[in-house]
């Protein structure tokens, strides 16, 4: 199959995936969202979820109880420790993004002296011992120019290293330690190791996971092999083979699978007051009988 046929829409009904790059990012139009959807159009924007790992939508107004019920058609919320619980209408999944709250994030997202810094490639809630699967980030208040978001395929990104480079990275595990922004919030939670080299639970595909906000240390290596190794992780997440960029405008929601890919905000928008709002959406449990 050519590029150009594996890059024509596909119809279901008046729902319409159209691909944005090869193997991440698709355009679901013919769908209003302010609506309950079928069971069958809801299964088909998971299997578009699956196969491209984020779908956008555009021209989609919707208020906060609209955007929560249509996250909500996907599985079970999760509210992040981060979130005030004090709103009037009571919707406390709910995760305000703004430019405002920006260097508070610097600040508590500082990387400490012995850290090293990187561009701040991530997923969410990778931290936990079971993150959240999927993400419906919707925009509230965006600059005419600026401010795009990029997503990482990070499926092809494993499937771009060298093989000797897959093998050394095998059984090897990362840190994702978000202490320091919980501490702030009044929580904790131990920190985490995962596998680099994941293997997603519904697709099978191997990913390349690495949190870069998170003080990344590969566990067993000396700073300097992890952080040649990290290197080499960060250098497939920045080429644009491997990416998705998405430019925001009034309307817009991006819905993608926390567990294939990582994401970069672009911060290019000076002091507009750019602000978007989250629902993250739980993961089946795992590990219980342990």
């Amino acid at each position: 199959m050519t590029a150009v046929a594996h890059l024509n829409p596909r119809k279901f009904d008046d729902l319409t995936v159209r691909p944005l790059q090869p193997t991440i990012g698709a355009e679901i139009t013919g769908i209003d969202l302010r609506y309950p959807l079928t069971d069958e159009v809801r299964d088909e924007i998971k299997a578009a979820i699956l196969r491209y790992k984020v779908v956008f939508f555009r021209d989609q107004e919707l208020t906060r109880s609209e955007h929560e019920a249509f996250a909500r058609q996907f599985g079970p919320l999760y509210t992040h420790p981060s979130v005030k619980r004090t709103g009037t209408d009571g919707i406390t999944a709910i995760h305000p993004i703004a430019a405002e709250n920006f260097k508070e994030y610097e600040r508590v997202h500082a990387a400490l002296a012995a850290d090293d810094v990187w561009d701040g490639y991530h997923s969410d809630t990778s931290w936990r011992l079971v993150p959240t699967w999927g993400a419906v980030l919707r925009a509230v208040t965006v600059p005419e120019v600026g401010g795009d978001k990029i997503w990482v395929d990070a499926g092809l990104a494993y499937n771009g290293l060298p093989d000797e480079v897959k093998e050394c990275l095998a059984e090897l595990h990362v840190v994702h330690d978000y202490r320091a922004a919980l501490n702030v919030t009044g929580h904790d939670y131990p920190i985490v190791a995962h596998p680099i080299v994941r293997v997603h639970r519904e697709t099978g595909e191997k990913i390349l996971w690495v949190n870069f906000t998170q003080r990344p240390s590969i566990i067993g290596l000396d700073r300097a092999e992890s952080k040649e190794l990290l290197t080499v992780v960060i250098d497939q997440y920045r080429k644009p083979e491997n990416q998705v960029r998405f430019s925001w405008r009034p309307g817009s929601i991006a819905f993608w699978d926390n567990r294939a890919v990582v994401h970069y905000a672009v911060r290019d928008y000076g002091d507009f007051p750019r602000a978007l709002e989250r629902i993250l959406i739980a993961d089946e449990p795992l590990y219980a009988g342990l």
